[in-house]
C-alpha cells in the first residue's frame, strides 16, 4: 500500500477497519486519474480486465455485500447471462457516473456499519457451493472482506495502468496530490 491509512481512536476497531476499506477503495480510483474512457476500457494485458471495468466491479460487488447485510434485495443483481457486464461499461456508462455510483455505494455502506449495534452482528450467506450450507458471517467479516476483494482488484489495477502508460502506484498518489513522485 502506497497510503498511510491513519490510526484509529483508542478502541474504535469500525472506523479503523472502514479507514482500510477506504483506502483500498482508492487505489482503484486512482488507477483511472487522466484516462480517457477508451484508455480505461483498454485491455493491454493477457487478461480481459480494464480499469473501467474493474471500477464497475467493485462497485456492484460492494453493493451487493451491503444488500446480503442489510437483508435487502440487489437491485443491480447479476445473473448468469449479465454477469460479463459487471466487468465493463455498457450502455453509455462512464467512467464519471460509475465513480458517483461507487461514491454512493460507499457512503452507504459506511452509514450502515456505523448504525449496527455491533460488529458481532451477522447475517446470512447465500446458498452458493462456495459457502456454507446455512452460512454466516459477521460485520466485522463484510469490513475484512471489501478489504480483501477490492486490495485484490486493486492490484489488478496497478498491473493495467502501468501497462498503459508506466504509471505506478505512487506515481498516482503523487498525481491525485497534484504533483510529481516525491511530492
Amino acid at each position: 500500500m502506497v497510503t498511510h491509512v491513519p490510526a484509529e481512536a483508542h478502541g474504535d476497531e469500525r472506523g479503523a477497519l472502514l479507514s482500510f476499506v477506504e483506502a483500498q477503495r482508492g487505489a482503484i480510483r486512482r488507477s483511472v486519474l487522466q484516462l480517457t474512457e477508451e484508455q480505461a476500457a483498454s485491455c493491454p494485458s493477457a487478461s480481459e480486465l480494464s480499469l473501467s471495468g474493474l471500477l464497475k466491479h467493485v462497485a456492484e460487488m460492494e453493493l451487493n455485500w451491503l444488500r446480503m447485510a442489510q437483508r435487502k434485495p440487489n437491485e443491480r443483481q447479476r445473473s448468469e447471462e449479465t454477469w460479463g457486464d459487471s466487468f465493463r461499461l455498457v450502455g453509455g456508462e462512464t467512467i464519471d457516473a460509475t465513480l458517483t455510483f461507487w461514491d454512493s455505494v460507499s457512503k452507504e455502506t459506511e452509514e450502515f456499519v456505523r448504525s449496527v449495534p455491533s460488529l458481532d452482528d451477522t447475517f446470512p450467506l447465500p446458498p452458493a457451493p462456495w459457502f456454507p450450507k446455512d452460512g454466516r458471517v459477521s460485520m466485522r467479516w463484510l469490513l475484512l472482506h471489501l478489504v480483501e476483494e477490492i486490495a485484490r482488484h486493486a492490484g489488478h489495477a496497478d498491473i493495467i495502468r502501468e501497462s498503459l502508460d508506466g504509471k505506478g502506484a505512487f506515481d498516482l498518489v503523487a498525481l491525485e496530490q497534484g504533483g510529481g513522485p516525491g511530492a
